[in-house]
């Protein structure tokens, strides 16, 4: 108890020190925070760059040279509307997709010249504008790929879309405040882009020109069939509301058809490999024996 009793007793008289002494803590902190008043950004501008402004952003910037040097047909324009369509203009810019092209090149000439080295040198020069193309265009291939699922994504979400925005019409909002209301209460690829339109919409841009850009960065028919139809509802004067219910219905009749479409499609892509890998194991299952009993009759 008699220990207790010490250790509570300074823990007191340390928190009496701490209370008496705290304002003068804050005015000694203060005056240091004064007298070392623009000590700081002298030291940031006198500062030794980063490794990565040193190094790695002049090396980006080569290799996306690099890149547009071996294909001068592409342009930066159009690799950035294509990352704005794959969604993924947040996550890499032009200059990294095209560093990254360069790279994977330069990777697989490293391969076919190492295979020349290891192996035979005919095999490697060979294999060098192989491995050189296939990683030069794999980036490419990728991006084709993300570019369709996302439009894929964007024409299955556009029929609960117009819904919402025909509900939000009647209702009495307009069309920039039915696309706010959408971007609260959805999410996905085709929320975003609504979002991004809107967005351009706020800063002053056009609302015609806006909902064009939206239709350039998804080249899907159904969108643009219901851009077609909100300006012309804007020239003529005609009912938003009744025209984002008929290009929602057709929306989701031109997705029922499209799933047809795929399922029809189905059988005849299962078919080829069918073909190349359950049959010839079928073929060993059944002729197998066959070709065993034949094989030990002939031996005798």
């Amino acid at each position: 108890m008699l220990l207790f009793a010490c250790f509570v007793l300074g823990c007191a008289v340390f928190l009496a020190g701490e209370a008496a002494t705290a304002p003068l803590r804050r005015r000694e902190i203060s005056l240091r925070r004064a007298a070392r008043y623009g000590r700081a950004r002298e030291q940031a501008e006198n500062a030794v760059p980063r490794f990565r402004d040193r190094v790695v952003l002049p090396g980006i910037e080569r290799l996306a040279g690099l890149a547009l040097r071996v294909n001068p047909k592409t342009s930066v324009d159009a690799i950035g509307a294509r990352l704005i369509a794959a969604g993924l203009s947040t996550r890499i810019t032009t200059a990294q997709f095209l560093a990254l092209k360069a790279a994977l090149s330069l990777g697989g000439s490293l391969v076919a010249f190492a295979v020349a080295a290891l192996a035979t040198p005919v095999g490697g020069l060979l294999l060098l504008p192989v491995f050189t193309g296939f990683g030069f265009h794999v980036p490419e291939f990728f991006l084709s790929l993300r570019i369709r699922s996302r439009r894929e994504r964007i024409r299955s979400e556009l029929p609960d879309a117009l819904d919402l925005l025909a509900v939000s019409v009647e209702a009495g909002l307009g069309l920039d405040g039915a696309i706010a209301k959408l971007t609260e209460h959805m999410d996905g690829a085709l929320v975003e882009e609504f979002a991004l339109t809107l967005g351009e919409m706020r800063i002053g841009e056009a609302r015609q020109d806006a909902l064009k850009k939206l239709v350039d960065r998804v080249p899907a028919p159904e969108l643009a069939a219901f851009v077609r139809s909100v300006l012309q509802a804007d020239q003529l004067g005609i009912s938003l509301g009744r025209i984002l219910r008929v290009q929602a219905a057709d929306s989701r009749l031109r997705r029922q058809a499209a799933a047809e479409e795929r399922a029809m499609k189905a059988p005849i892509k299962m078919l080829f490999p069918t073909a190349l890998f359950i049959f010839p194991a079928m073929f060993v299952v059944i002729l197998g024996p066959a070709v065993l009993n034949i094989t030990q009759t002939l031996s005798f």
